[in-house]
């Protein structure tokens, strides 16, 4: 059963104004609920089935945004930074009333697979590490990474301050003077992968995210473009 909402806090949470302003516009006869003009801030509606009209225009109300985007090289993955530009800068005005946020992170030389969203719950249970969600990059280093390091990185390698990372698996795509591998962690670190073949004495040249649990990349995504999550894809996140 979906709880019924105050109607100047479902106005407000969708962008129509802050709750002062909402509740005047509500006072002057300015919102509809189901045809009926209504003048009471306090009136309590059902934002999913009632029919509320801001003037002339439908309130089609949702509580959250599920977004993907390729993240290009250059920027951060913050919600805002004094300094350079964030993944949120890339963002129509469309989503930014519902307040979204990166879930997760990449540095900002890497590129690839970033969900941005304003639910929180569902955020905590994929950064969650009991949860165990798979993050796939694709990895260019300088170096040859034999098939050895394939069991090196399984077992988990030590990083430069001393912890032990959780097993790691490692896919050889060529090995070559600069190798082509996918790998795959569950947890994040800072700067993780790139200190993992660091650990081996090799360094990362290109780093893409390609797939976080069940979400993968839509390669028809540019980078610095995004798209809303499907239906399919919500549930399958949810399911985890």
């Amino acid at each position: 059963m979906v709880k019924k909402e105050r109607l100047d806090k479902v106005l407000a949470n969708m962008g129509y104004g802050s709750r002062k302003d909402v509740k005047k516009f509500i006072k002057d006869g300015k919102v509809k609920v189901n045809n009926s003009i209504i003048c009471d801030n306090e009136f309590k509606v059902n934002p999913y089935e009632d029919k509320i009209f801001f003037g002339d225009e439908e309130v089609l109300y949702r509580e959250h945004i599920y977004l993907m985007m390729n993240k290009p090289q250059g920027l951060v993955s913050s919600t805002d930074d004094p300094r350079t530009r964030t993944v949120i800068d890339l963002l129509e005005e469309e989503y930014l009333i519902y307040k979204p946020f990166p879930v997760g992170r990449l540095d900002k030389d890497t590129e690839g697979l970033l969900m941005i969203s304003n639910d929180g719950k569902l955020a905590h249970e994929l950064l969650s590490p009991k949860k165990g969600v798979n993050k796939k990059y694709y990895v260019e280093v300088d170096g040859y990474v034999e098939d050895k390091y394939i069991e090196v990185f399984k077992e988990g390698v030590t990083l430069e301050d001393g912890y032990k990372t959780l097993p790691a698996d490692l896919e050889i795509i060529n090995g070559n003077i600069v190798s082509k591998v996918y790998l795959t962690i569950q947890e994040g670190k800072f700067h993780q992968v790139k200190r993992m073949f660091e650990s081996i004495g090799m360094k990362v040249l290109f780093l893409k995210r390609i797939s976080m649990g069940p979400l993968v990349l839509d390669q028809s995504l540019e980078p610095g473009t995004y798209r809303e999550l499907t239906e399919t894809e919500i549930s399958l996140l949810k399911e985890l």
